[in-house]
């Protein structure tokens, strides 16, 4: 094995990133102004990402990959679209590059496993690119309720249709977050699944409600759309003592609690950070390569929730049987 995986570099490490959209970029803005690393370039086909990427993080850039890679790099992240996940994924981990692959972590459950067991057996480090998780917001709601007997979540995530979709739906794109939160809340497996689907005016399913049972027994469901005209992002966790409500957008965080038999209770505002969620998490990427320790989001969590909103996907269509023909969704699950 090569001293990258059994002995993490401790110096400067050289960074890349493969993709150049709009996320592809902010990582490559975040990553320039890092300390301890050499930002070596983005990589993308497209001249006009390149010139977007270049712009906003000063950097060099390329057309392929094997032109990054040929410049030498010790990590790597990945905002490509979706379905280059698994090809570019593995063509790093076999040159001993460690890897932060984007949200869903692939495209299949089946390519997102591939990639898990090449990174174990190259010995690098595999994070996936939730997040969320790294929103201050979201950080203060998991230690509001460390400890807590959890008895249901509910999560909003709403807004207008974005332009740069184009082969997912809000499942994949939107509520693949909200199941990981989901997973890392209740420190549970989801067990059941209750999906709705819609597909109103995109090709796609742009309506979703899901419903879920983790095996710990917490009822959870999310509420997701591309038909609001604003972007909306809230969860709220009731348990026995206390209810608490987040605002992912504002990073307003209030606790309910001390419930009362005549109806009262205290309430309060929580104190949440302030950092960038990006910048976090490319922080706590590049800290699990240099330490080799377990990343925060591992490749087995990234496709624990892409196998959960593959199955909101897939759940057959269960009609009732005396619902008069309309004319309706294209689907409809549950």
């Amino acid at each position: 094995m090569s001293s990258k995986g059994s002995q993490p570099a401790k110096a400067g490490l050289r960074v890349g990133v493969v993709g150049a959209g709009v996320m592809g970029s902010n990582h490559a803005r975040v990553l320039a102004g890092l300390p301890g690393i050499t930002l070596v370039g983005v990589v993308d086909p497209s001249p006009a990402h390149r010139t977007r990427a270049t712009e906003l993080a000063n950097c060099n850039s390329f057309e392929t990959l094997d032109q990054l890679l040929a410049e030498g790099v010790d990590a790597v992240t990945i905002a490509a679209p979706t379905h280059l996940h698994h090809e570019v994924a593995l063509a790093c981990i076999a040159r001993n590059i460690h890897v932060l692959v984007e949200k869903p972590i692939a495209s299949t459950v089946e390519e997102g496993r591939e990639i898990v067991a090449a990174a174990q057996k190259a010995g690098v480090t595999l994070m996936v690119g939730h997040v969320e998780r790294f929103n201050p917001a979201v950080a203060a709601v998991k230690q509001a309720i460390a400890g807590e007997d959890i008895l249901s979540i509910a999560i909003t995530r709403v807004g207008p249709f974005p332009p740069r979709m184009s082969n997912v739906g809000v499942v994949i794109d939107l509520a693949v977050h909200d199941i990981d939160l989901i997973r890392w809340f209740t420190e549970s497996d989801i067990v059941e699944v209750q999906p709705q689907l819609s597909s109103a005016v995109a090709e796609r399913e742009d309506i979703a409600l899901l419903q879920f049972r983790t095996a710990n027994g917490v009822l959870a469901h999310i509420n997701t759309n591309w038909l609001t005209p604003f972007k909306a992002r809230s969860v709220t966790v009731a348990t026995r003592g206390k209810y608490v409500m987040g605002d992912l957008l504002t990073r307003q965080v209030t606790e309910c609690f001390g419930f009362k038999p005549d109806g009262s209770y205290s309430m309060r505002h929580l104190p949440v950070g302030h950092d960038e969620p990006l910048r976090a998490e490319l922080i706590a990427f590049l800290k699990a390569v240099r330490n080799g320790e377990t990343p925060a989001v591992t490749g087995d969590e990234g496709v624990a929730s892409l196998e959960i909103a593959t199955q909101c996907l897939e759940t057959p269509s269960r009609p009732a049987a005396t619902s008069p023909a309309r004319k309706g969704p294209r689907r409809v699950a549950g």
